[in-house]
Parts: C-alpha cells; sequence; structure tokens
C-alpha cells in the first residue's frame, strides 16, 4: 500500500507540472491527490506516524489514532491558509483604493536602464512587505502604462520576477515558503534579515548590473512614457494615501506581533486585516461619496478577487506532503541524500534548482518533514534562500513568474533563452554570499 501511496503522489504531481499543457487548474489533482494519499492509508491500514514520532500500527486503537494525527497536519495547514487569506485581502483592499498607484505614479523616466533599476528595487522592496505574487501584479500594471511597447517591456516583467522572488526570500511574508517555514518555527524573522537579506541583494543586483550592458536596455523607451488621462484616473481617490499606509503597516505590524506577545503569524494576520477592514468601512474614497457606491470599494469586493483556487491548492499539497511525512517515507529519503550526498549546501542548492521545474512549496513542505534542525539553523535560511529564488530559472518555477506568464503572455521557450541565464547567475551569487557570509559570522 505504500506503493499506491507514493504513486498517487507521483502522478498527482506530474499533472501539477503539465498544468499548461494540459489546460488542468493544478489545483484539481492537488486536492484529489491528498484526499487519496490519505483514503489509501485508511483503507489499507498502514503503519503511521504522529506528530510526537510514535508509531501507531494496526489495530482496536488505529481509527481513533487516525483521526488526531489528520486534525494535527489540517490544522498546521490551517495556520498557513488563513495568514495567506488575510495577506491577500489587505493587498486586494489596498488596491481597490488605489493605494499602490501612490507609488508606481512617482516613477517618471523614459531611459530603459534607469527604469530597469527602478523597477529591479521596488519589486524586491515591495515582495518583502507585500509578497512576491502581489508585487509582480502591482509591476506589471505600472508597466503597462510606462512601457506600451509589448516586446520592451516584457524584458522589465521578467527581471521584476527576479526582483520580486529575491526580495520574497528574506522577509517572512514575502514569499509562501518563507512564511511557512516561519509559521512552523524553523526560522525568526530577525534570523532571516540578518542571514538572507545580503544575498537577496546579491541575487537581483548580478543580473541587474549584467542587463543594463545587454542590447535590450539601451537608449530610451520607444513610446510615450504613460496616458495623462490614465494618470489622473490612478491619482483620483482621496484614501489611496491613507490606506497604502495602514495596509503596510498592517502587514509590516505582523512579525512584530508575534514578537511581543508569542502567538502564532496567523493571529497577527488577523488583527491587521481587521484594522485594515475597519479604516476601509470610514473612509471616504471620493468627493461625493455615497452608500450606494461603498461596495466597490469594500472588504467584501477585495474578498471575492482573492485567488481561492491557489489557497486550495496549497491545501492539497500541504495534506499530500503530510500523509507522507506520517508514513516516514520523507524521514526515509532524507537519510537517502545524506548518505548519497554527503554535503548538505550541496543538497539544498539542488532544492533550488528543482523549484524551478516543481512547486517550491511542496519541496519546503517535504523538506521541514525530512529534517529536524533546530530554529534558525543554517539550513533552513538556505533552503528559504534558495527556495525562494531558485523559481526564477524559469518562468512557471514561482508564483511571481506564473503570474507575469498570464498576464503579458510570456513565452516559455523565449524567457528560457534571455532570462534564464540570468536568474541562474544571480542564485548561484547569491547562494555563494551566503555560504560565505556564514562561515565568516559562524
Amino acid at each position: 500500500m505504500l506503493i499506491g501511496v507514493i504513486a498517487c503522489f507521483i502522478i498527482g504531481y506530474i499533472l501539477i507540472v503539465l498544468e499548461h499543457p494540459l489546460r488542468l487548474d493544478k489545483t484539481v489533482p492537488a486536492l484529489l491527490m491528498a484526499a487519496l494519499c490519505w483514503a489509501i492509508i485508511a483503507l489499507g491500514h498502514m503503519d503511521i506516524i504522529d506528530h510526537h514520532g510514535h508509531h501507531i500500527e494496526e489495530g482496536v486503537t488505529y481509527k481513533k489514532w487516525l483521526s488526531p494525527i489528520l486534525l494535527h497536519h489540517i490544522g498546521k495547514t490551517a495556520e498557513i491558509l488563513v495568514f495567506l487569506i488575510g495577506a491577500m485581502t489587505i493587498v486586494e483592499l489596498v488596491d481597490l483604493h488605489k493605494g499602490f498607484s501612490v507609488i508606481t505614479n512617482r516613477i517618471a523616466t523614459t531611459s530603459k536602464k534607469r527604469m530597469l533599476v527602478a523597477i529591479c528595487i521596488l519589486s524586491f522592496f515591495l515582495s518583502a512587505t507585500l509578497d512576491n505574487l502581489a508585487a509582480t501584479i502591482v509591476l506589471v500594471s505600472l508597466l503597462r502604462r510606462l512601457v506600451p511597447n509589448k516586446s520592451e517591456r516584457i524584458w522589465f516583467v521578467s527581471l521584476g520576477v527576479i526582483g520580486a522572488n529575491a526580495g520574497g526570500a528574506w522577509s517572512p511574508i514575502g514569499d509562501v515558503t518563507t512564511t511557512m517555514l516561519w509559521i512552523g518555527d524553523k526560522v525568526t524573522t530577525l534570523g532571516l534579515i540578518t542571514n538572507l537579506v545580503i544575498p537577496s541583494i546579491v541575487c537581483i543586483l548580478v543580473p541587474l548590473l549584467i542587463a543594463m550592458n545587454m542590447k535590450a536596455f539601451k537608449g530610451n523607451i520607444s513610446a510615450s512614457l504613460r496616458d495623462p488621462e490614465a494618470e489622473i484616473s490612478e491619482e483620483d481617490l482621496l484614501s489611496s494615501k491613507t490606506m497604502l499606509g495602514v495596509g503596510i503597516a498592517a502587514l509590516v505590524f505582523v512579525p512584530i506581533f508575534k514578537s511581543l506577545t508569542g502567538l502564532p503569524p496567523y493571529v497577527g494576520m488577523m488583527f491587521g486585516l481587521g484594522m485594515v477592514w475597519l479604516v476601509s468601512e470610514y473612509i471616504h474614497p471620493e468627493e461625493d461619496f455615497d452608500e450606494e457606491r461603498k461596495h466597490l470599494y469594500s472588504a467584501h469586493t477585495a474578498l471575492s478577487r482573492i485567488e481561492m483556487s491557489s489557497i486550495l491548492f496549497f491545501l492539497g499539497i500541504l495534506m499530500a506532503v503530510a500523509s507522507l511525512e506520517s508514513l516516514g517515507t520523507l524521514n526515509t529519503l532524507a537519510q537517502f541524500l545524506d548518505d548519497s550526498i554527503p554535503n548538505q549546501d550541496i543538497v539544498v542548492m539542488l532544492l533550488g534548482v528543482f523549484s524551478a521545474i516543481i512547486d517550491n512549496v511542496p519541496l519546503v513542505a517535504a523538506s521541514m518533514g525530512m529534517y529536524d534542525f533546530v530554529i534558525d539553523h543554517k539550513m533552513w535560511h538556505f533552503i528559504a534562500y534558495s527556495a525562494g529564488t531558485g523559481g526564477s530559472m524559469l518562468i512557471i518555477g514561482s508564483a511571481a513568474g506564473v503570474a507575469a506568464m498570464g498576464m503579458e503572455r510570456i513565452d516559455f521557450i523565449w524567457y528560457l533563452k534571455n532570462i534564464t541565464w540570468l536568474a541562474f547567475v544571480g542564485f548561484l551569487a547569491g547562494a555563494a554570499t551566503f555560504l560565505v557570509m556564514y562561515n565568516l559570522i559562524h
């Protein structure tokens, strides 16, 4: 029956990877995979391991123990999902009030090099504050106004993806994988920042410096900078600055809340969402604001815009990985990797390369089940960096890349030929920086 669970997981994984050729939403195989893996365990009465490391064997107490084990895993998964729903809703509320236009409308240059620098800096810090997916969506919307020519624009968008992934790697709220490690008590906010901010900067700085000397970023942008009417409409809200400030403050306060209270991060996110929602209820976005238009800027509208399919995808993936963890399969895999590749740094770097091909969420979830290092151990920080930045090597390797691909119809082969090598060089440079820094510090 163990083979059946592993086969189910592998088949589901292949269907997820082939999402675009099959035109099948990856949420479908993720949910089916999770349900079937646990069904095989239950029907096969397989030996499982509870969250205390105790083996539960077939017998009269089997069904009594299976439910609490499932409840434990769904509880850990729910922590991540509640956190993500809160963060997504805050971002959508800010966007409804056109808060991001306060930042994006400050960029006014026709030089490709200056535009590239501005985009990389903006993507890096927006991603750390929001998350790499939200940062990419904001950037693509901005670049559509600033760079009307699509053949020029996709270069800026692609470098923005590298910047967004690099920026998300050093922040506990910047990427799903770092959030998972943070909520799972594998890393701390201070540990992430002090160990990864410099490697993450190197990860985007190296591709940026190389790209500035490439033909695609020489000269000026070929069309008019922006549509004046579009700019006016973007700034025509009284609530933009307030909602941007409140939204960012709420997100930044989450790690502070955790440090002050010791409560899990999702509680701080609930508090932050409540505060932003409260402000949105009473703020007036327009001069002559009335109740009939209130729904356009309400939290209910924001909730309708968040990607619930992504939330359900994470649910399926994390519960499927939990089934392998309960069977002890991940521990066996960790032992095999340690025996086959004695250098764990190489193992983690390979994880980063694989994250460009396979979704980084299950890879990190698997690594959390495979290893049992103390909080803020070198390996957890290196995993956060590798999984967060390695996805930039392919356009389908990260949530930011998939969003850019969908919004701009970026061709997979074009990205592979023109951007992959830049992302790879940046990934290696950042990884080398991390290892050198760690050896110097420790």
